[in-house]
Parts: C-alpha cells; sequence; structure tokens
C-alpha cells in the first residue's frame, strides 16, 4: 500500500531566544515492512541539519535557528509503500542489543493487573507468541477499561469508568512495554501513523515491539488489538515515549501542538 502523509505541528519557543536547537524524529527508514519513496521536512534552519543514526537506529536532525520566532511551524510530507508481514520484523541491521530493551523506565512500570496472570507462563520458544498475545489482549482489557467487574450484590456485571474516556495509544504501548519487560522479555515503543484511523484527535499513533529468539521483533497494537499491517507506519522506535518524543528542545519548549495531519491512500 502507498501511503501519503503530510503532518504540520507549531512549537512555541516562546520570545527572546537567542539560539534554539531541536532534535527531531520525524523521519521513517526503509526497513522490512516499509519503503520510503518520498520524505521532506520543512522548517527553519533545516537546510543545514546535522543528519545522522542515532542509538537506537533511528533517522534523526539536528537543526539550530539564531534568533528562533516565537512559535516553530514544522511540516514533514512524503510517500511511503508499505507491506503486512503479520506484523514481524524480524532482525535489522545495526540494532542494538534486544536485552537493552529490558530496561525499565519511569513511564513503563509494569501493572500488577496485568502481568499477575502471566508469572507462571511459559515464555521460551513457540510458547513466546502465544504469551505475546494473550498479553496484547490483556493490555487492551485493562488499559482500556472493558474489563467486567462484578457488583457487590454478585448479580450483574459492569465496565470501569475507565471507558468512558479512550485513553492514548501510548498508554497502551506502555502497559504493554512494561508487563512484557517485567517477564524479562524485551520490548520497545514505536512511533509512526496510522492509515485509516478512527481517532478524533490527530496526533501520531504509538504500539510496542517484543523480542522472540525465533522471529526477531514482532508489533503488537494493544489499542487495535492486533498486529501492525500495512496501515502502519514506522517512524522511531525508543525505550518509552520520551525517548522517541517526534522534536525536543532547547531551550525546553515542551511538546509540539498538532496542527493537522493527513494519513492518506497515494495514488
Amino acid at each position: 500500500m502507498k501511503i501519503a502523509i503530510r503532518h504540520s505541528m507549531s512549537l512555541g519557543l516562546g520570545a527572546g531566544v537567542a539560539r534554539g536547537v531541536q532534535h527531531v524524529l520525524l523521519t521513517p527508514v526503509s526497513g522490512p515492512t516499509q519503503t520510503v519513496r518520498e520524505w521532506a521536512i520543512e522548517m527553519p534552519g533545516m537546510d543545514k541539519a546535522a543528519s545522522f543514526v542515532d542509538a537506537f537506529g533511528n533517522r534523526a536532525q539536528l537543526v539550530s535557528q539564531i534568533k528562533p520566532d516565537p512559535e516553530l511551524v514544522i511540516t514533514v510530507a512524503g510517500i511511503v509503500e508499505t507491506i503486512d508481514r503479520n506484523g514481524v520484523i524480524g532482525r535489522v541491521q545495526g540494532d542494538i542489543p534486544p536485552a537493552l530493551y529490558r530496561r525499565p523506565t519511569p513511564a513503563t512500570k509494569a501493572a500488577g493487573a496485568i502481568t499477575s496472570k502471566f508469572r507462571a507462563a511459559p515464555k521460551t520458544g513457540q510458547d513466546r507468541i502465544a504469551l505475546l498475545h494473550a498479553l496484547m489482549a490483556r493490555v487492551a482489557e485493562v488499559v482500556g477499561g472493558s474489563e467486567q467487574t462484578q457488583t457487590q450484590d454478585g448479580q450483574s456485571q459492569s465496565q470501569s469508568q475507565a471507558a468512558a474516556v479512550h485513553p492514548p495509544a501510548s498508554d497502551y504501548a506502555h502497559g504493554f512495554i512494561g508487563a512484557a519487560r517485567a517477564l524479562e522479555i524485551p520490548a520497545r515503543y514505536v512511533t509512526g501513523y496510522l492509515y485509516g484511523s478512527d481517532s478524533e484527535q490527530p496526533a501520531l499513533h504509538a504500539w510496542a515491539e517484543a523480542w522472540d529468539d525465533g522471529l526477531g521483533w514482532i508489533g503488537f497494537d494493544a489499542m487495535l488489538l492486533l498486529c501492525p499491517t500495512d496501515r502502519h507506519v514506522r517512524v522511531a522506535v525508543g525505550l518509552d515515549a520520551t525517548s522517541t518524543m517526534p522534536v525536543r528542545s532547547i531551550p525546553v519548549a515542551g511538546e509540539p501542538q498538532v496542527l493537522a495531519i493527513s494519513v492518506e491512500a497515494a495514488q
């Protein structure tokens, strides 16, 4: 599938900044599940940006501005051709050792409600794939608030109040990663774009990838309760959402605000 992406965002730097530096993680790379056909980033200073591959294998840019405007506008646009490999990324040359993705972070603390039922489950060989799928389903239940609870009289069941507010994709990804790492399974955070999203608020999508000794890296999108398909465009990977932020700024300017995102089938 060919997917055309256009994404505009703004970053409030404030007035009186003498020099600004932005670390940009908004460039997808070609790999087993996608081929980047076209890609461009428009922002002040991009023509002189330093481009490099970071420790997680992401294509990053370091962009500097002298006396930047109080509000920085960033626009990315391109076409990515994707294929459906049932979520399997496999082994990618240049990846860091999977064991480094067992390291916990504040955002990926394991929730006992998710991990408790899997503590004694077999997780080696062919058992690992089944475990990871069961883990994804459990994350969807707990984070999504669809877990059924019994009333005090024991006669009826009701949904959790958490179901009233749909959590962001990052909550599902962090929940899955924290649980996998608690079970000593390497897992990492992925940011990207999703074609055909029903989300009311445009945003970067997020999911997780877990390591299997046989197949390598496999994606799990607990929010959609499926392994990523050709609707998913991978942009960056890391330990959690903090290490995959699309733009980090010095001086610190907070997270960029989305102006518009369009993810459409390319002609």
